[in-house]
């Protein structure tokens, strides 16, 4: 990883900001509540039958054999930064009940992600995770060191925020500005998304709403906000040139 401030005011850098809000979109949601049958069949809810605060339905449009769609509120909530506490906690919920789904029918990995604006991937704003089922872990959670890890987490004046015996801090080589890491040990998922909620929130105080992609990597989660865009030299080389020095990333988030 390189660090170039200089690099951020080149033409064409940045990936720009979420897109407003438009009546179409509020009018055609398919995930907002009283719209249940514009998705397949629910495979997991939590909440009552008359109403419901987290549904999983199969995803419409899969790029693997099982492939879900987590919706994460039956209001039209188009950012992870505002949802509840107790949203976040079913999120988890919801999350850890259908990891337990795949495990008994033979998938012992499942690839959690959260994608929020179109330049990181998502086609609907209404907040929603996806679900991956994979026979196995993927190739970068397989190379990953645990040591490394806790390393990083250790780091003081990288760190932005502390929940739950979990912290979240800058990555010491993220790839992009304001890369972080949420982990501890224990690990506690509703916890960690908390935090991730957290970050997101102050990110979105340093820099405005921006497209973000976040993870679950076996024992924690990983955000990337999408604030510069990847050309030859990080695609090619295998070289991140990011724009933001961590521990000035670490300083405008804890402010």
């Amino acid at each position: 990883m390189a660090v170039a401030p200089n690099r951020r005011r080149r033409p064409g850098a940045a990936s720009g900001p979420l897109e407003e809000p438009t009546e179409a979109e509020l009018h055609d949601c398919p995930f907002c509540a009283g719209r249940e049958e514009r998705t397949p069949p629910e495979t997991f809810r939590v909440g009552g039958e008359l109403a419901w605060t987290v549904r999983v339905v199969p995803n419409l449009y899969p790029a693997f054999d099982r492939q879900e769609v987590v919706v994460h509120a039956p209001r039209h909530v188009r950012s992870f930064a505002e949802l509840s506490d107790e949203e976040i906690a079913a999120v988890a919920t919801a999350w850890e009940a259908r990891f337990g789904a795949a495990r008994e029918e033979g998938f012992p990995y499942v690839h959690a992600l959260i994608n929020e604006g179109r330049a990181a991937g998502s086609s609907l704003p209404h907040s929603h995770s996806q679900l991956v089922w994979l026979r196995e872990p993927p190739p970068a959670v397989a190379v990953e060191r645990p040591g490394a890890l806790a390393e990083l987490l250790a780091e003081p004046e990288l760190q932005i925020a502390e929940r739950g015996g979990l912290r979240a801090v800058v990555h010491r080589a993220g790839r992009l500005p304001y890369e972080t890491l949420i982990g501890g040990d224990p690990f506690h998922l509703g916890a960690a998304l908390l935090l991730l909620r957290d970050a997101v929130t102050r990110l979105r105080a340093v820099e405005g709403a921006v497209p973000w992609n976040a993870w679950l990597h076996e024992r924690h989660l990983e955000l990337v906000p999408r604030l510069s865009v990847l050309a030859g030299i990080e695609l090619g080389a295998g070289i991140y040139v990011n724009t933001v020095a961590p521990e000035d990333a670490a300083a405008a988030l804890r402010g």
